[in-house]
């Protein structure tokens, strides 16, 4: 990889202007992998407690079931407000700068995570403590949808065109890695102490973990987002915020086809990460630890399968690799009850070729259809398309997949997949004949 410091050179008085070439895309990978990683990271320690932890401290009134579905409903939140986290951070940019944005960004995400391991317990606080812990998931979704840098625009934009989807990729890299992470923690504590000691303090260390991991990936991001040269070609590309009025008047149809064109990617990242293990936690003879197992093994095959994504895609095609990773996703979410409801080995396919197909799909899933952004909203429109494709997708997957199965059977996993493979082959379709109209037209 070719350091910032033989690749940002500024030019010599009198020389032709640099190059895209001139920007280390390498460079830029490090900083949007960092970055991402410790998001994820934040969001699956409160999705794994919402299953092992928050049931039995904040709602030890109701059953089990009924405890876990609130607490996932809790996650959805972070994801319902993450669009308005999204228009504040470009407001706090437009005034202050992207370095301010994003370190109130990060530091909010980092005090939001850390608060959660000191709050105290329904039994301690009552009603009191659901409250805080309805605060700090909210200003986590805040702070991810602050937390926007432009970065894997950047990325994408100052890649070779041959290898586009493979620095697509790198960005995306960040989930199973942060999953990776939170799960290793959560798996240690959770073996290694017995249920009492876990339920009184050992749950509280993965969020402690959260702010240290935060403060290096704003460092690791403020490095390059402060520096002069990334700053330029940000504005060259005009990777600024823009108007909410003039990008939806414009172009707001590119939002809804891009959040809907990787839905399949996104219906499926909860429920190969999140619900299963809740379903194995109430519904199965599986012990939890053994399972959690499985599930890192499944993230290291996602990490595998997302290289694999990036150099697949650029030999035929991004758009192409994900209306025929939807297929895919369509087959197995058929396959899906059989697999979950049989046994650990079945679980334990579910995981690994769940985990597969989402490292190949979301690897690409990023930007599938966000050049159609005119280079004035590219920025803006990119992060609000993610964070419409999470909110649709992925929000309340966890509380969905696990009321419905609980009450109608696991047939409920294979109708939420279908349907979002349904729609992301709908949305290419439509994306498809949005370009060939506007090729028509010119």
């Amino acid at each position: 990889m070719t350091s910032a410091s033989s690749t940002l050179v500024p030019p010599q008085s009198g020389s032709a202007k640099p190059s895209d070439e001139d920007l280390a895309p390498g460079d830029i990978a490090v900083g949007v992998i960092i970055g991402r990683a410790s998001e994820y990271f934040d969001f699956f320690v409160f999705g794994i407690a919402s299953v092992l932890v928050f049931p039995h401290l904040f709602f030890p009134f109701e059953d089990r079931l009924t405890g876990t579905l609130y607490a996932f409903l809790i996650f959805a939140l972070a994801f319902v407000v993450r669009p308005v986290g999204t228009l504040i951070g470009m407001s706090i940019q437009r005034h202050f700068g992207r370095s301010t944005k994003l370190t109130v960004a990060l530091l909010l995400l980092g005090c939001s995570t850390v608060s959660m391991a000191m709050l105290p317990t329904y039994q301690s606080a009552g009603s009191t403590a659901i409250w805080l812990l309805v605060l700090c998931r909210i200003g986590q979704g805040l702070a991810l949808g602050g937390s926007w840098d432009g970065l894997p625009s950047l990325l994408a934009l100052n890649a070779p065109e041959h290898k586009r989807g493979w620095y697509a990729m790198l960005g995306q890299l960040g989930a199973p890695l942060g999953f990776f992470v939170a799960s290793s923690l959560f798996l240690y504590v959770y073996s290694s102490l017995d249920s009492k000691d876990f339920l009184s303090w050992g749950w509280r260390f993965p969020f402690f973990t959260a702010f240290t991991i935060n403060v290096v990936a704003l460092f690791a991001r403020l490095r390059l987002v402060v520096t002069h040269e990334y700053e330029r070609r940000m504005e060259e590309h005009e990777l600024d915020p823009a108007p909410l009025g003039e990008l939806i008047s414009a172009q707001g149809q590119h939002i809804v086809i891009g959040a809907f064109a990787a839905l399949a990617s996104y219906a499926l990242f909860h429920l190969v990460s999140v619900f299963p293990l809740s379903w194995i936690a109430l519904y199965s003879e599986h012990r939890v630890e053994d399972f959690m197992k499985v599930e890192l093994l499944g993230a290291a095959f996602g990490a595998v399968a997302m290289p694999m994504s990036g150099l697949i895609s650029d030999k035929i095609g991004r758009r192409s690799f994900l209306g025929t990773l939807a297929v895919a996703i369509g087959v197995f979410s058929l396959f899906a009850p059989l697999m979950l409801g049989g046994g650990a080995p079945g679980q334990a396919a579910f995981i690994l070729i769940g985990f597969v197909l989402l490292g190949l799909s979301y690897g690409q899933a990023s930007g599938a259809v966000t050049a159609n952004f005119l280079p004035h909203f590219r920025y803006l429109g990119a992060a609000l398309s993610a964070d419409l494709a999470w909110l649709i997708g992925a929000a309340f997957a966890p509380a969905l997949a696990l009321y419905l199965s609980a009450r109608f059977g696991l047939v409920a996993v294979s109708i939420y997949l279908l349907s979002g493979a349904v729609c992301t082959l709908l949305a290419l379709r439509m994306n498809k004949k949005l370009k060939a109209a506007a090729v028509v037209q010119d």
